[in-house]
């Protein structure tokens, strides 16, 4: 029996060793110059199978079962190439790549749509990408590019304040759209806001951004919502040298970068950078109303700076695995428009350690963010505060000084009387969080799968200043699971993608979040169909804050009235998205459209804050009753926040590039937006007042805008002239009001008024309606040396595009870059 066993044991062993791997290896060069492309991606379709090319051009995909594969290779600013090679039992196939230089939107190479490399065309989604080259080319900052993307709502609140919404439904406090740096979430802990200009990435350093309209949660997690910003950086063994940078311009604006990046050896590489830049906002004062008397901002800043650096350091355990470890660290100062005026924020920091496992099977990302901050305060309930002493006979020093913590209330009838109740405007934080990911990819027969897990831990701590964290740190677990299953029939031309995800979260609860879709590809471009679900999480902030003494109050557990009236707490808000779109060329090689169409249906929208004791006093929040959890408080007047109604939207966006020559470029943006919203359903009645208005479910999008633009490239100079026009809009976000003079409930009366005082705000009127036009130029002065100019709204037309924010003119920046080459370093 045991010789029998051995036997069939020799034979099995002597059959398995019958179907060896194979590989497939050789070069990837330069049509022109036949220069190796060093980090040219070389990816097997469907896969996450890949390898970069070195420094010589070679690549290599090792162990490689007997079969047939298409090969696709990427490289930015060159055109594709796929080509089918069949691997037979232990073949060592030789197969090179000659790729010629391409700037058309055809040979785009995306990652976030489901994370891998493919060509734009077949990613099953709208992307709009901003390259490095458009970024290097751009003597202003990052974040004024993506008013140039189709389907994008831009807005600046200053000098450094800009933001993106994709949409509908904006406004100052946006947590919608989800916003990632090199895999890492790039949003505070408790307020769920994106970083802007707290990032701690520079310019320099950033390979390409991309924008995925629509909710894309079934990969990301939850507040991929209306849709998501993936900000990628340089790999340090494509990107050596040392790269130098000034600016300066109006408003007082000056800044320095410094980046430097260099292979040591095959193995091991690094980069570093650094950056500061500092300026002078805008001279404007929003007016604090305390009753009808208007005060200026208290002891208003308007001075801002950021500094910035970090470093990385990439080690190749072999050819495919790499271990990534980096650091980053911002420090900032600046103005911040909020629900509820302004912030005068002062020394935020924000710091991240981040390392990651990457090899062409197994993904691993483990990184921890902190935040902290000591000096922040609200203007406008420290104006109001000082203005409490003030009236009421206390002097300059100590009403300046009880100003941040205090409101002074007189009580009627006794001379000199009253009382001081906490009405705190100072933000302290010192949250972090921490998460860590996983992920598998593999194939199945004909199929290709990714399974993977996320874990985050928000450890929110305000020090008892805006959250209920007087016992500690409120501390929050949630995890997903999902994966995703990709099906290409390459003769058909047909890829099918499904995904499935479900979240836990220690608060609201468990959600499932599918995503599905079809393309149909073309040697010309590609159609497809989607469908995707959508998840906007409160924030800690919505579920634990307590801001200006308990004036605001988080819903995370429910609040009960004195008359029995039951207020439930909050749950995620949804999102169902169908879309249908085309990207490809038409009337030839030289035009290139993308457009698209989707239809919205969501559900359960995040309230503003709502005066919940209007009817009655509220009795507790959760089980605890209201004086415990706020000293002293008989819950005559909470504000909180809700969950209500549904609302239908529906849009389109295309995107037309027309390429005259390889120098010249022409682009034209148009996206348009509108909503159903059943005025009769009283479940769409945020504020409680018996009638459905706009002001209950805020928009906040132009139903109309659209872009043009002239590009021009040669080996020495460099320009663009970019128009943006936004149609007039209506904008509400908590106290803050841009709209036109209207009745908005039916009864005759006028409850918006334009150039006038609004409850605690002055109404400016409305947003949009202009036409802003963009310069940039830049020259070449030697192979390393450029310089270049940006001026933003050339004509110098008066503009506001945001609340409680200036008038903004005309902002011009020169630039003067130097790079030198890791060459002249090793000499």
């Amino acid at each position: 029996m045991k010789i029998k066993i051995m036997m069939l044991l020799s034979i099995f062993f002597s059959l398995a060793s019958l179907a060896q791997t194979g590989s497939i290896s050789g070069t990837v060069l330069d049509a022109t110059t036949q220069e190796p492309l060093e980090g040219a991606s070389v990816v097997i379709r469907g896969t996450n199978t890949g390898v970069s090319a070195n420094e010589s051009g070679k690549y290599s995909l090792k162990d490689l079962k007997p079969e047939k594969y298409m090969i696709d290779v990427f490289f930015i600013g060159y055109k594709s190439m796929s080509t089918e090679v069949v691997v037979t039992d232990g073949a060592a196939i030789t197969q090179n790549f000659i790729l010629e230089m391409s700037s058309s939107v055809m040979d785009e190479v995306v990652l976030s749509a489901n994370r891998r490399p493919q060509k734009v065309t077949r990613a099953p989604a709208t992307i709009a990408i901003i390259g490095a080259e458009e970024i290097s080319n751009y003597a202003g900052s990052v974040g004024e590019l993506a008013s140039r993307q189709k389907g994008v709502d831009y807005v600046r609140s200053g000098v450094q304040g800009t933001g993106i919404n994709i949409r509908g439904f904006n406004s100052a406090f946006n947590s919608k759209n989800l916003q990632i740096e090199d895999a890492r979430i790039s949003s505070l802990v408790a307020t769920g806001l994106p970083f802007g200009s707290f990032t701690t990435i520079t310019k320099d350093d950033i390979e390409r951004v991309e924008i995925i309209l629509g909710p894309n949660a079934a990969l990301y997690g939850p507040n991929a919502h209306n849709g998501l910003v993936a900000t990628l950086t340089k790999d340090p063994r494509t990107s050596e040298g040392t790269d130098v940078a000034v600016s300066a311009g109006n408003q007082s604006v000056f800044s320095a970068r410094l980046r430097h990046a260099m292979k040591v050896n095959d193995k091991l590489s690094f980069k570093v950078w650094g950056e500061h830049t500092q300026g002078e906002e805008f001279d404007y004062v929003d007016s604090v109303y305390v009753g009808t008397t208007a005060y200026p901002e208290l002891e208003l800043d308007k001075d801002f700076s950021t500094t910035k650096y970090g470093g990385a350091v990439y080690y190749g355990l072999s050819d495919k695995t790499d271990i990534i470890t980096s650091y980053g660290h911002s420090n900032n100062s600046n103005l911040g428009v909020t629900n509820a005026g302004r912030n005068q924020i002062k020394d935020w920091s924000i710091d991240y350690i981040q390392a990651k496992l990457v090899s062409p099977h197994f993904y691993a990302n483990l990184y921890h963010t902190w935040s902290k901050t000591e000096e922040t305060y609200a203007i406008n309930q420290r104006t109001q505060n000082y203005v409490s002493f003030i009236n009421n006979g206390f002097t300059e020093q100590e009403a300046l000084q009880r100003s941040f913590t205090e409101q002074w209330f007189p009580i009627e009838g006794i001379p000199d009387g009253g009382v001081s109740l906490p009405r705190g405007s100072v933000f302290e934080d010192a949250s972090r969080r921490f998460n860590a990911e996983a992920q598998y990819n593999n194939d199945l027969g004909a199929f290709s799968y990714v399974i993977g897990a996320q874990y985050q831990q928000d450890r929110a701590d305000s020090n008892n200043t805006y959250l209920l964290d007087a016992d500690g740190p409120i501390v929050i677990d949630q995890t997903g699971i999902y994966g995703q299953l990709e099906y290409s029939f390459d003769d058909a031309g047909v890829d099918l993608l499904f995904v499935g995800r479900y979240d836990d979260h220690e608060l609201y609860g468990g959600n499932f979040i599918p995503k599905a879709a079809i393309v149909k590809n073309f040697d010309f471009g590609s159609f497809r169909a989607t469908y995707g679900k959508g998840i906007a999480a409160p924030s800690i902030l919505n579920l634990s804050g307590n801001l200006f003494g308990g004036l605001v109050l988080g819903n995370g557990d429910g609040f009960t009235l004195e008359n029995g009236t039951v207020i439930a707490p909050l749950k995620v808000e949804t999102i169902s998205s169908y879309e249908i779109g085309y990207k490809g060329k038409i009337a030839g090689d030289k035009l290139f459209l993308d457009v698209n169409a989707y239809y919205n249906q969501s559900e359960d929208f995040l309230s503003p804050l709502i005066n919940i004791s209007a009817t009655s006093p509220v009795a507790t929040r959760g089980s605890t009753p209201i004086g415990d959890v706020i000293s002293g408080s008989t819950g005559a007047f909470v504000l909180t926040y809700l969950n209500f109604g549904s609302v239908d939207t529906y849009g389109a966006d295309l995107g037309l590039n027309y390429y005259i020559n390889d120098n010249h470029r022409l682009s034209f943006n148009y996206s348009y937006f509108d909503f159903n919203l059943d005025e009769d359903d009283l479940a769409n009645d945020a504020n409680k007042d018996g009638v459905v208005t706009k002001t209950d479910l805020p928009i906040n999008t132009p139903k109309n805008k659209m872009g043009l633009g002239y590009f021009y490239s040669s080996d020495k100079f460099y320009g663009s002239v970019y128009g943006r026009y936004v149609e007039q809009y209506d904008f509400f976000s908590g106290i803050n009001i841009a709209a036109e003079t209207q009745d908005l409930n039916g009864d005759g009366t006028n409850d918006i008024l334009e150039n006038a005082r609004n409850g605690r705000t002055w109404n400016y009127g409305p947003l949009g309606d202009f036409v802003n036009v963009d310069l940039n130029v830049g020259y070449h002065i030697t192979e390393n040396l450029a310089i270049g100019a940006s001026i933003t709204n050339l004509f110098g037309s008066e503009v506001r595009e945001f609340v409680a924010s200036p008038t903004i003119g005309r902002l011009f920046q020169v630039e003067l870059k130097y790079h030198l080459p890791i060459e002249a370093l090793r000499k």
